[in-house]
This record gives structure tokens, sequence and C-alpha cells, in this order.
């Protein structure tokens, strides 16, 4: 296809067509020109095509799939090969269902442990993001499968995370939050970026044009498609000219219509038309050119790939020597995640495994005679007196005690933030007597975020699974028994506790407007800053074999430096060591963190094996952003080049001179020149900031398409409206209390606007907003002016009672009494 052909070829309603999705999950063409709509899908840790209802929460059926580790335990294993392999059975899983473009990777950044959707995203670091953003899309690309670089930018709490405007100041803005989105665009060249929900900055991220335009276009040379996250698209006349390309989900009439009429008058520009509607061609060219690339993996072998990341993902938090387990101890397992594991997040991500294992069926299977005790609640984390004393018998007879613990599947999922760190007071009793009981205890944590570990000290080890996928049962078996030896380190500190993280006075913001106030002093950033302890720092992990670095070297390069040094495997076990290159201003004049990660390498040793490891840091490892002229800077001075195990385990180190601009004092208040708890107030971060903050848009009456289902409680026509949503989640999901509750904070946060999701005219939704305005009369004559074929139309596209009727539809059995962790999926009429 020659697409500037088919573009001049195209009449201007077929080109308005082609501006948004033809339905849920797919991307309209052109008939007449025989260009035929792709399909697209869920990810990023495992395909979640659904074939029948749709929606972006999962709840209705999906396809089986592998379910692979999410990206925080990923993240891990600072194996960038290891990535795109991952990627490559991720695209191969995609061109085996029939899907053009998966959407993934997510690099958002992590502001707070509490954040819903954490599990989802690599890191607190830009660099570590980035660079594991990138091999991921390379990987599935490689497949002739797009990606979907998400959710620009700012998407950093879920907790209004429609209508809440990201408040950050320019330092911070380039150097922490678009960092991993650059490194991403220019190694991996993703075919689609999905732009986030959220304001920046007093701007819709999908009516942004210094960020599409400016900074991703012409800053990084990306030449793809810019897509809404499903249901981001704000207002139909701002998007296109700022830089938008496609609206999803589908048809949205409204949005053809409203373009094409504007276009006809002139309003808008047919030039931006054509560029967009250029753009999603190419991407149909994309997809129809890698039509004749085979499929490299069976799912066998996929399943295989989510194993192996599972093991090297496993971060070994403390050992005093008892792990690896012997096999032919009495191990007494303790704990229901040993059999019924949690091993994904909920939501937009949340995958129909093609198979599931669980740790113990995978001890079982080894031969080690093991005896098991559920301990608690799989679902809610209580645990009664009765459970608890069960278990004290059970490890009492043991040599050893693995204890299961973590967050439960409501703790963690799209649309709701955390409110604590932590764990159920099930779990941490179900530790304290199970060490008081036996004082050989592991514990096995599972989770997506770090939490807080009142216990700590107790253990005698701590192994960290994350959400290690539908493998992660036999990988850890596979860890414990030292079959495999864990490699993988921290891409997250671990905070004692919350109060002691960055921004644990402000997070989740409440209102409509969300402050970045600690600026660039995020994660390891922040502790180093202000020198507090932590539970475990970032780039923290243990193994069974113990690893020497020495002769460090430093070499000019390209403007930059060569770092080379030695890495020896000292034990008697193979491993595999994560190497770490950090960048730390001695004599600084502008506000910068401590140090900074700008270099990583995973080395595999056999025992008494060493090697030479050589890494680049490039000129602009050691460049700040400068507000005042919109561009990156290196100050001259001397900068620390810090060779580390962890950010706290530094080995090796030089100085280095560097050339740039003589250094200068900023004009940033001292809060963030000399950091410490509770520092960055309202007033420090409004000068930092230096213009004026965008306004706080109200929420109250008169009601505009952006109030929420919440707001809507100031009248009476709302209260009634939130009455019966309560009512339908409890038809809906009956039974299940705490799924309830955070279905029900996600539709208190949405907004009206959202009812296109559904298919739903946006006239409609004026109306609806004129008649809680009370303005009856003219809210009827809206409804009434709205053709029937079009409400025809909406109604067979409507995906929102789709997905309450297929919410049911997916049949899971998790059978525990027999101790088997299969899992069965059944297609009902939806699937």
């Amino acid at each position: 296809m020659n697409v500037d052909d088919a573009v001049s070829s195209m009449t201007l309603e077929e080109k308005c067509t082609c501006l948004t999705g033809e339905g849920y999950w797919m991307l309209g063409g052109c008939a007449r020109l025989g260009i035929e709509p792709i399909l697209v899908s869920d990810g990023p840790h495992g395909l979640r095509k659904q074939a029948g209802a749709a929606d972006n929460l999962g709840l209705a059926a999906s396809e089986p799939a592998v379910s692979f580790p999410t990206a925080s335990a990923v993240a891990c294993t600072f194996n960038l090969d290891l990535m795109r392999t991952m990627g490559e059975a991720l695209g191969d899983e995609a061109r085996e269902q029939g899907v053009a473009v998966l959407l993934g990777p997510g690099v958002n950044m992590k502001r707070s442990p509490l954040c819903g959707r954490n599990f989802e995203y690599f890191s607190e670091d830009p660099c570590l993001a980035g660079e594991l953003g990138a091999a991921y899309i390379q990987g599935v690309q490689s497949c002739g499968v797009g990606t979907s670089l998400k959710h620009f930018a700012c998407n950093n709490q879920e907790t209004n995370r429609l209508i809440v405007d990201a408040v950050v100041d320019e330092r911070a803005l380039h150097e922490v939050y678009l960092e991993p989105f650059r490194r991403a665009v220019e190694q991996g060249r993703p075919w689609t970026v999905m732009t986030a929900y959220n304001l920046l900055n007093g701007a819709y991220c999908s009516e942004d044009a210094q960020l599409m335009e400016r900074i991703a276009r012409e800053e990084w040379g990306f030449e793809g498609v810019f897509v809404t996250d499903w249901g981001a698209e704000n207002d139909n006349l701002a998007s296109l000219p700022a830089g938008l390309d496609l609206v999803m989900p589908g048809p949205r009439a409204d949005y053809r219509r409203e373009v094409a009429e504007a276009v006809s008058r002139g309003v808008l520009s047919e030039a931006d038309l054509d560029r967009a509607v250029s753009r999603i061609l190419g991407l149909h060219e994309q997809h129809v050119s890698s039509a004749n690339i085979g499929i490299k993996r069976s799912q066998a072998e996929r399943l295989d790939v989510a194993r192996a990341v599972a093991e090297e993902a496993a971060v070994l938090l403390e050992n005093d020597g008892i792990l690896p387990l012997d096999a032919a101890a009495r191990i007494a397992v303790v704990g229901a995640f040993a059999r019924k594991p949690r091993y994904q997040g909920a939501g937009s991500s949340k995958i129909n495994p093609a198979s599931l294992d669980c740790a113990f069926e995978a001890l079982e299977a080894a031969g080690v005679p093991v005896a098991f005790a559920p301990g608690y609640d799989a679902d809610t984390g209580e645990a009664t007196e009765e459970q608890l004393a069960e278990a004290v018998r059970v490890v009492s007879q043991a040599e050893v005690a693995v204890v299961f613990v973590g967050l439960p599947d409501a703790s963690e999922s799209e649309g709701s933030d955390r409110m604590d760190m932590a764990l159920p007071a099930g779990h941490n009793a179900l530790v304290e007597r199970v060490c008081a009981a036996n004082p050989n205890t592991v514990i096995v944590l599972q989770g997506g975020s770090p939490v807080e570990l009142p216990w700590r000290g107790k253990p005698r080890a701590i192994l960290l699974s994350y959400l290690s996928g539908c493998r992660g049962g036999r990988a850890t078996a596979d860890l414990l028994l030292g079959v495999a030896n864990p490699s993988g380190k921290l891409a997250e500190t671990w905070p004692l506790r919350l109060a002691d993280t960055p921004c644990a006075d402000f997070f989740p913001a409440q209102g409509r407007q969300a402050s970045y106030r600690e600026s660039i002093y995020t994660g390891y950033r922040y502790y180093d800053a202000v020198g507090i302890e932590v539970a475990y720092p970032f780039g923290h992990g243990l193994s069974y074999t113990a690893f020497s670095y020495r002769d460090m070297r430093v070499a000019d390069a390209d403007e930059g430096f060569e770092v080379s040094f030695t890495v020896r495997n000292d034990g008697d076990r193979a491993g595999k060591e994560v190497v770490q290159l950090y960048v730390a201003p001695r004599d600084a004049q502008v506000f910068k963190a401590p140090q900074q990660l700008k270099g990583f390498a995973k080395v595999e040793l056999a025992p008494g094996e060493e090697r030479r490891v050589a890494l680049r840091v490039p000129r602009s490892s050691f460049a700040h952003y400068c507000p005042a002229e919109g561009a990156w800077d290196v100050e001259a001075g001397t900068y620390e080049l810090r060779v580390s195990s962890s950010s706290r385990d530094v080995r090796l180190c030089r100085e280095v001179q560097v050339a740039g601009k003589a250094a200068q004092p900023d004009n940033a208040p001292g809060a963030y020149h000399r950091v410490a708890p509770g520092c960055f107030t309202e007033e420090a971060f409004a000068l930092l900031y230096g213009r004026r903050l965008p306004k706080v848009l109200t929420p109250l009456r008169p009601y505009t398409a952006n109030a929420t289902v919440g707001d809507l409680q100031t009248s009476l026509l709302g209260k009634a409206v939130c009455y019966l949503l309560r009512r339908e989640l409890k038809l809906l999901l009956p039974g299940d209390v705490a799924q309830q509750k955070s279905l029900e904070l996600l539709a208190m946060d949405t907004p009206l606007r959202m009812l296109a999701m559904s298919g739903m005219d946006m006239n409609l939704v004026a109306g609806i907003v004129d008649i809680m305005n009370y303005h009856f009369l003219r809210g009827i004559k809206r409804l009434r002016s709205l053709k029937p074929a079009k409400q025809d139309e909406a109604a067979e596209a409507s995906s929102g009672k789709g997905a309450a009727q297929g919410a049911g539809q997916e049949v899971r059995t998790i059978e525990e009494d027999e101790g088997r962790c299969s899992t069965s999926s059944q297609k009902g009429a939806g699937a």
C-alpha cells in the first residue's frame, strides 16, 4: 500500500472514520480501498484478547494465554537480553491470536509504593525503566507485532486518574518522568505511544502539543501513532491539532462527525487530518508487511520463558545460610498463597492463564517431604485463631518452615491506590507465630509493591518473588532448593515505613490536582539525599555465591568515559551478578540527586570465573535539564563514577573531571538543596515551579462532561444514580465485597465523558449533563435531536453492558483441597 496515494484518494468521511476505532479493540481501515481492520489487545505481561464482551478492567472473559511475571518483577532481572526474549514470546503469542498491536509496556515512574498500578511498571529509576522498555519493544516488534508505550505521561496515581492534573516542575518532568519514554522511543521505535488519562500541567495529555509534537516527535524522532488510553480523549476539536492521531475505543461517531464538520468549515486544517490518517495507515502497512514473519516459540516454550524470567526476577532479601534448603529435610509449607498464588495484578492486565502452577505442588513434585497449613484466607488475608493454631502445630513438627505471605488481589489494581503499606494483619500474625514456634523459618513474599515488614529480622531468610506469573511456583521451588541461584536485584527501594517515603504526606492527591512537590527526589534519590535508613536499598539482592570487584579503569570515550573492571565469582556455585554504575556530583551548584544510575549489566560466572566488564558513560550522563533555556546542560566539575552491587554497596570508585558550563548557584528554594523529611512544602514547590500554578478545576455545579459520578452526589438525581450503581455492583459481583468496593471507588472517580467508551454519542452525554443541571428542556431536546440510527450504532457497539454480562463467562477452578493448582478456562457465549 502506498500511504500517500491512499490518503489522497480517500473522502473526508473515510479519513475521519480512520481517526477512531471500529470497535472496542479494532482499528478501522478503509473498506473501499481494501484496507482491512486490525486488532489490538491489552498487555503488557501477557495477552488479554477478548473475543466476546469487551472491557478495560479485566472483568469479562479473555482467551487463555501465558501470564508472564509483571513489570515490577521483570525489572529485578536487570537483564535486557531476557527482556527481549520475553518480548519475543509475547510477540509470538500475539501473532498466534491474530493481534496486531500489544498495549504495553508501561514505563511510568514509581513515585510512591502506594500506586495501585505499580506492579505494571518497572522501576523508580528512569534509566532502568527506559532501557527495559526499549528491550521489551525490540523483542515484541521483532515478531511483526506493534507495541504501545504507555502511559504518556505522569500517570503516577490511580486516584482520580481520569481527571487529576499532575503538576510537575520542568527539572523533574524531563529528568525523571519523560526520560524512560525518551529512551524507549529512541531505542525501541514503538509503533504507537498511548497518551495518559490525566492532565499534565493544566492540559490533558491527549491534547498536549508540547508533549506530543515538540518533545516526542521533534526532539525524540517519534514517527508512530499517538493513541489515547481507552476513554482518555477529552475535547473533540483540541486533540487532532495537538498531535493526537487515534481515539479509542470506537466507533465514536460524534468525534468523526465533529472533525469532519470542523475541517469543512476551515476550523481544523485538512493537513493535520491527513497527517493523522497517514500515520494510522502507516500502522496498518507495518502490520501487513509483517504477515510473513513466523512464530518462533510454541506455547510450551513460552511457558519456559515465563519460568526463566520468574527465576531471574526473584530477589533474595535476607539469608543467614538456611537457603538453599536440604531437599531431604522435613519442610512445613504454610500460607494459602503456596497453593493459590498471587501471580498477577488486577485490571486491564489481568490474564486468563493457559496453565498455572504453585510452589507447594512443585516442591511435592521435587520429592520434598512437605506438610501444609493454609494459615489465612487467600482472598481476604484474615486469619482465624484455628488457622494460626494449625499452622503452629504443623511447623512445630518440621525441621524448616516456609511461610508464603503477601498482598491479596484486592490490594493492587488499576483504578485505585493503596492507603497504606501494611500486609494483612493475618499474614503478620502468621509470621510472628511461626517464627516463635520454629526458628528455622523462611519467608516467601508475593505482591507487586513494597510492604512494611514489622517482623523483619525474625525469619532466617526472605525471598521476594513479586508477582511471578503462571510459572512462578516452579521457579520459587527451584530457588528454595538451590536448583536455581537467586540473581534478582531490587528495581525500587523498600522503605522501612510509609512515613519515610518522599511524598508520604501528599500521595495520593485526593483532589483534582497532584503537585509533585518532591521534584527529582524520587526513590533512592530521596533516601540518599536525606540519609535515611531503608529496609532494602535500590539494587539490593543476595546470592548463594559471592562476588568480588577489582581493577577499575576509566578511559575517555566519545566525549564521555568507558569504565571497565573485573568481577569474580568467589563461591562454589554458578551465579549471576548485576553490576551497577552510578554518577555522583561532588561540587554541584545546581540541586541534584546525590547519585543516579547510569549503566548496568548482568554477568554470569561459573565458580572461580572472572570477567572484564565495560560500561559506557556518555556525556549526557552528567547533564541536568535547564528550564530557563529549555535544554540540557552539563555543569563543569568533579564527579564520582561508582561501580556498585547496590545503591548503598559501592565496590569501586573513581573521580573524573567533566568540562561544561561554569558552576553557578540556581534559584531553587533551599529545601531542594538541603533535603530533609517534610521539607517539600507547597510554598517551596510553588517557587520551584517558577510560574503560575494551573487552576484547579472545580467539580461543583454546573456539571460538565468532566464531572465524576461521585460529584453527582451533590444532586438528588446523582444520589439516585450512585445508589443504582452500588446495587448493580452487588448483583454483578455477589459476595465479593472487596472487588465491589474497588470498582465503586473507580466508578466514583469516573467522569461522565467516559460514557463514550460504551459507544455513546457525546451529544447524548451533553444531554445528560443538561438534565443533571436541571435544564430539562434543553437536555431532552439534545437527546431527541440524535438520529435513531446513530443511537442503534452506539448501542450495538456498547461494551459497558457487555462487560457486565461477560464477567461471569470465564470459569476458573483452583482445586485447593487436592493441592492442585491447575487453571482451566472455558468459553461462554461472550468469549
